[in-house]
């Protein structure tokens, strides 16, 4: 709906715009004057670009052309400082110019003081600037809310005015500034998303060595445990694990003969060096 309404405004104005290409004189600047009260109306750089406009700049209606001027890149201050060289303005030209004067401010500035705007635009109390301040708001040059409490106003949004001559070299520098640091963001992001792939492939040759030594690990362990013993053990580990047995221990009355009853026993000498053995029985 506010794309509609604009559009068929920006149709009326232009209509409006090309019926001066057929004037001049004081009929042109009679026209000029009534095209300031046109509602709807922000932008005049179409009309200040017409050559028979252009006309009334050195001739007997120059302050009418300087009134148009000022609409388009002026202010309600700057009007009241040059008063004296410019026509008088009629109640529907000062609205549209304090309204212009808001825009002005609102490109600057997105919390408006009560106190700046009563200052900026010479009204007497906060009413008829609340006032003024709901007009711009239904006739969409401005979007936002009216804090009373705080006495301000929140501008969201507004539209755009004519640029002047003295402007352009500022947006080119800002234009600038802002590819430069586009610039070196995009220069940022190229070396972090480099720095990362770096990371990123030490990272994988790392993993494919541990994976490597893990797999011919387990190679290793597995070729261990499948071969076979290699031959008999050895003799001297039996007579070894023998060894480290414990004797079974003998029972004395086993090992030693029943005695005859009647006999003592003998004593047998064997003298060391002799083949002869004595006995000696008593």
């Amino acid at each position: 709906m506010l794309r509609r309404r604009l559009s068929a405004k920006n149709q009326h104005n232009k209509m409006e715009v090309d019926q001066l290409l057929s004037l001049s004189g004081s009929a042109l600047a009679q026209a000029v004057s009534s095209l300031l009260e046109t509602p709807g109306l922000y932008v005049f750089s179409d009309i200040l670009e017409l050559p028979n406009v252009r006309e009334l700049e050195n001739g007997p209606h120059a302050p009418v052309f300087q009134l148009l001027n000022l609409f388009a890149y002026g202010t309600y201050c700057d009007y009241k400082e040059r008063a004296a060289s410019l026509p008088e303005l009629t109640p529907a030209q000062r609205n549209k110019l304090r309204h212009l004067s808001i825009i002005s401010l609102a490109s600057n500035l997105k919390c408006l003081p009560y106190s700046l705007l009563l200052q900026q635009l010479e009204l007497k109390n906060v009413r008829e600037l609340e006032d003024l301040l709901i007009e711009a708001v239904y006739c969409d040059i401005i979007q936002g809310k009216l804090d009373q409490r705080n006495q301000q106003v929140e501008v969201d949004c507004s539209v755009g005015r004519d640029l002047g001559p003295n402007e352009l070299p500022n947006i080119i520098n800002t234009l600038q500034e802002w590819c430069t640091g586009c610039e070196a963001v995009l220069c940022g992001i190229e070396e972090q998303v480099s720095r990362a792939n770096q990371y990123r492939e030490s990272q994988l040759k790392v993993k494919v060595q541990v994976e490597t030594e893990v797999s011919n690990l387990q190679k290793t362990l597995k070729a261990s445990a499948a071969s076979p013993s290699s031959g008999p053990a050895p003799a001297g580990a039996a007579s070894n694990q023998d060894a480290d047995q414990p004797a079974e221990p003998r029972d004395p009355a086993s090992s030693q003969e029943p005695r005859q009853p009647g006999k003592k026993s003998s004593k047998v000498k064997g003298l060391r060096g002799s083949g002869k053995i004595w006995s000696k029985s008593n």
